[in-house]
Formats: structure tokens, C-alpha cells, sequence
């Protein structure tokens, strides 16, 4: 009877995240696929202006039809992802590298080493990341590389306090104290025992910090302080397409379908590990 029961939990808990990891595995390799393969692709160059085919909208010939200097709008979208997929994957490894030690440090030390950290981190929570991350970027000029910064630097107190709170936790437990009565030292005991039961909360924080860095790098671009023209980028595009709104609407609908497809497809990708990786699904 119990095995019964606990085979209709997993089974019911399991059925929560195999559509949303399928969809978001499918939108994001596809991206991903996109981004790597796009100077092999069948595609005009994406720098190509046909004064011709100013703002055409969609045809077969072009099927995302052409901007307000003749270039067409699906070569651009294609390198585009390029782009704007390099600029999230950069900044979310550093920021999960450089916030994940800091909050395996301040969780581990504990006392006025993890008070000291924290008060640092709520100091970068005082801003709005968005603000932040454009006062970074302002203050350095814009290009691609600082936008990476910016981003990392806006998100790694989050992933400081995401790892804390476990690391936290895992300090008292039974298995790090007879570790460490056995004699093991800080560096082997955060590199054995530590990190490996905190991977599952990195990987999940990863995949929803890498929708928001698509988000931020759209966001700067559209204000013009990523990419610069005449370089291919989703948010430089959108800002394109708002200028010709009216006369050629293609022009923003695509980059910003890009944008939303994108950020659709990490954050399905991380809810869906989230519950596929959190322990308690099989209680």
C-alpha cells in the first residue's frame, strides 16, 4: 500500500516538469544552435544594405522582410541571438563564479566574515539592477564587454545570497562535522562536501539568471549602450523598429519575438529543473 502511494507521488511530482523542461530545452537549443551555426546558414549578410528593399515587409524571399536600410531582418535576428546569447552565458558565469564563493565563504565562515559580505552585498540590492547595470555601463562606454561586466556585477550578490542560505545549513550538518573532526581542512571540506550539494540550487539559479541577462542586454542595447550600429542586436533592432513603427511594423515584431522566445524559453528551462532538482519532490 505504501509503495503504492509513493510511486503515485513520484509519478505525480514527476509529471510536473517534463513538458516545461521538453519546450524549454527545445527553445533554448534552438537558440543556441542558431547562434553557433549563423555564418554557416543560407543567410544575406546580416551588414548587406539593398537600398531596394528598403523596409520590404515579409515575403519569401525575405521572410522576415527588411529594415530601413534594406538589410534583411531574418539574417539580422539569426546573428543577433549570437550576440545576445554570448553577452548572458559571460556574464551569468561570472557572476555565478564570483557570487557562488562569496556566499559558499560567508555561509561556511559564518560571523563577522559572513556580516561583513552581506552588509556588501545589500549594498549593490540598494539599486535597482536595471539602473545599475546602465550606471556601470554609462561610466565605462558602451560596448558588448562592458555590458558583461555590468551584468555580472548587478547579479553576483543574488547568487551570494542564494548559495548562503544552503551553505548555511550544510555547515552544521552531521556529515561536514565528522569530516572536520576528522581532521579535514576549510579548502577540502567546501571543495568535497559543500559544492557538490550546492550544485543543484547553482544550476537552477543559472538558467532563470541567464532569461534576465537576456533581458538586460536587450534593455542596454535598446538604449544604445551594447552593440553598436551597424552590428546585428535584438534590443538595437527593436529601437529601429520603433522608429518606423507604422511604416514597416516587421521591424520590431521579430527581434522583439526573439527576445521574448528567448527569455521564454530560460525561464521555462529553470522552473522546470527547479522541480525536477528540489529534494522534496519524492516525499
Amino acid at each position: 500500500m505504501s509503495s503504492t502511494a509513493g510511486s503515485t507521488r513520484g509519478s505525480g511530482s514527476g509529471s510536473r516538469h517534463p513538458a516545461g523542461l521538453v519546450a524549454g530545452g527545445a527553445i533554448v537549443g534552438a537558440f543556441l544552435l542558431l547562434g553557433l551555426t549563423a555564418d554557416w546558414l543560407p543567410l544575406p549578410s546580416p551588414l548587406a544594405m539593398i537600398p531596394g528593399a528598403r523596409m520590404a515587409p515579409p515575403s519569401w524571399a525575405r521572410p522576415f522582410g527588411a529594415d530601413a536600410f534594406g538589410r534583411d531582418v531574418l539574417s539580422r535576428t539569426v546573428h543577433g541571438a549570437r550576440l545576445s546569447l554570448r553577452v548572458a552565458a559571460t556574464s551569468v558565469a561570472a557572476a555565478a563564479a564570483a557570487g557562488g564563493l562569496l556566499g559558499l565563504l560567508s555561509g561556511y565562515a559564518g560571523g563577522r566574515v559572513d556580516r561583513t559580505l552581506m552588509r556588501a552585498m545589500d549594498v549593490f540590492f540598494a539599486f535597482p539592477p536595471i539602473l545599475l547595470a546602465l550606471g556601470i555601463v554609462a561610466a565605462l562606454g558602451p560596448s558588448p564587454s562592458n555590458v558583461v561586466l555590468a551584468i555580472a556585477v548587478v547579479y553576483t550578490p543574488i547568487f551570494a545570497r542564494v548559495v548562503r542560505g544552503p551553505a548555511l545549513a550544510l555547515r552544521e550538518r552531521e556529515f561536514v562535522e565528522a569530516t572536520r573532526a576528522l581532521g579535514a581542512g576549510a579548502p577540502r571540506i567546501l571543495a568535497r562536501h559543500l559544492v557538490p550539494n550546492l550544485a543543484s540550487v547553482l544550476v537552477v539559479q543559472v538558467s532563470i539568471a541567464l532569461s534576465w541577462a537576456v533581458l538586460t542586454e536587450a534593455s542596454l542595447s535598446f538604449l544604445g549602450l551594447s552593440a553598436q550600429p551597424p552590428a546585428p542586436s535584438w534590443g538595437t533592432m527593436l529601437d529601429e523598429g520603433r522608429q518606423n513603427l507604422e511604416l514597416a511594423p516587421h521591424m520590431a515584431i521579430f527581434p522583439g519575438a526573439a527576445i521574448m522566445l528567448a527569455v521564454l524559453g530560460f525561464n521555462l528551462l529553470g522552473d522546470a529543473l527547479r522541480d525536477w532538482l528540489d529534494p522534496r519532490r519524492a516525499a
